[in-house]
């Protein structure tokens, strides 16, 4: 599910390889991410890390049907499939290397989670974002903290509590991607960054992410309450009678029962 290259100096790309559910966010997938982040972490060879997603779809989020079981099983269990999650984007946000972003087509949900947690995000014109959640009767609670560092609270707000779609000038505006380029230029443009990031020194760009949390007013043990209050406060949205509604809905390609037609 998880593929990875990598080069002579030290570039590795991890590439969401579940095409066939538009790279959809799966346990399996989360845990594979994270194990990799975990490994590369401690390699003093990788100097990049470069997040992409195979096939013209950058990522469709969490999984659908597991976030519906996950509803319905035991509080313990709901919130134990949340931790892992909060925890991957945690080691992406905290990674040592920097980390690029490179988003073909679309980046739903969770996967707008993945993009702010990494340093730098490129996407191709005419790549697509939601923040869906409430759509589906959940709430974007664990990918919150690193959305809402990248664009502001203003703009959280509205993206958050509509659900729309923006496009990819939209979300270079308000600051959740830092180019937007022609797809046919995406991957010359990552090169561009990656070489920018090879000229600097690696113990440096590793202190230099310490350093942007340190001034911020983060720490590690304001990081961990973050955690454990969004594994909750999902586990119990999720577990709740509208989130049922909507998941079901989303399964079934129907519209959710609050959705009354003129």
């Amino acid at each position: 599910m998880l593929r990875t290259t990598r080069d002579a100096r030290g570039i590795v790309t991890l590439t969401l390889d579940r095409p066939e559910a538009k790279n959809a966010l799966s346990a399996a997938l989360v845990g594979e991410i994270t194990a990799a982040l975990g490994t590369l972490a401690e390699d003093p060879a990788v100097r990049v890390i470069v997040l992409a997603g195979a096939g013209n779809v950058f990522c469709a989020g969490a999984d659908i049907g597991e976030m519906r079981a996950a509803g319905a099983a035991s509080t313990a269990q709901n919130e134990a499939d949340s931790l892992r999650f909060a925890k991957m984007l945690e080691s992406l946000e905290r990674q040592p290397q920097p980390t690029v972003a490179l988003v073909g087509g679309a980046a739903y949900g969770g996967a707008v989670g993945l993009v702010a947690a990494c340093d730098i995000a490129l996407c191709s014109s005419d790549a697509r974002f939601a923040l869906s959640e409430v759509r589906l009767g959940l709430v974007p609670a664990m990918i919150s903290p690193y959305v809402i560092r990248a664009i502001g609270q203003r703009e959280a707000r509205r993206w958050f509590l509509t659900g729309e779609t923006m496009d990819a000038a939209t979300a270079m505006r308000i600051g959740l991607v830092h180019e937007a380029v022609d797809g046919s230029s995406l991957h010359d443009t990552a090169g561009r960054i990656v070489n920018a990031l090879l000229a600097g020194g690696p113990s440096a760009q590793a202190e230099v992410k310490r350093l942007v949390h340190r001034v911020t007013g983060r720490s590690s043990a304001v990081d961990e309450s973050m955690i454990t209050d969004t594994t909750r406060w999902i586990a119990r949205v999720r577990a709740g009678a509208e989130a049922r509604e909507g998941l079901t809905a989303f399964l079934e390609r129907r519209k959710p029962g609050w959705i009354r037609d003129p």
